[in-house]
């Protein structure tokens, strides 16, 4: 008499493309909208903070864009890549919450270092990010939106010239000017803890 073989109670989860959860969120789908936020929170959230160099308000707009993102996600054409319609809304918010500062006290800044633990911030701090932030954090905000997002985000040209509204020819030039200007602040900022560190031994030196 043939065995039957034994059912198999193991089942693996089908593979879920990742844009397919970005269009079940789209069709009204909770927990693939759920799925959405917490999976682009973390770089959205980064670009906030580089973009308002303050912790507050980089909070602030992650979650004004996660709402405007949910309100509007019917209105996203899979034409598109969703990242670059997402960081539209986290730029215009941005803007948003600067104009907004502009009308209060601004708030001692903290450091990058302090923000949330992801593995990105992680390799970011292995690689001297905080001397990267705080060059960065020199330059005019033209230039350090448009650093952030081709080398910290990966975006194309074609993406930032979407996002940004620019020509691609503008988006080029920009931003062989923006690496031009950290690559000068980095070395003024080098400089200038040098400088702090002679004047720190030779008061040593001295006591």
């Amino acid at each position: 008499q043939q065995r039957s073989t034994p059912l198999s109670l193991h089942v693996l989860p089908p593979v879920v493309d990742e844009q397919d959860r970005i269009l079940a969120a789209r069709d009204g789908d909770a927990r693939a909208q759920q799925w959405l936020v917490e999976r682009f929170t973390p770089m959205v959230y980064r670009f906030c903070l580089r973009m308002t160099q303050n912790e507050q308000d980089a909070r602030d707009a992650t979650q004004d864009t996660f709402f405007k993102v949910l309100r509007r996600i019917d209105r996203y054409d899979e034409r598109w890549r969703f990242q670059t319609w997402l960081f539209s809304v986290a730029r215009n918010t941005c803007i948003d919450v600067h104009r907004r500062r502009k009308r209060r006290p601004t708030a001692p800044e903290r450091e990058v270092a302090s923000a949330g633990p992801s593995p990105a911030d992680e390799a970011e701090r292995r690689l001297d990010a905080d001397r990267v932030h705080k060059a960065l954090a020199t330059l005019p905000e033209i230039y350090r939106e448009i650093i952030t997002l081709y080398h910290l985000e990966g975006m194309l040209y074609r993406e930032i010239a979407d996002i940004t509204g620019l020509p691609m020819g503008t988006v080029m030039n920009r931003l062989f000017r923006a690496r031009r200007k950290l690559k000068d602040a980095l070395e003024a900022l080098d400089a200038e803890q040098a400088r702090t560190r002679r004047a720190t031994w030779a008061r040593q030196a001295g006591a």
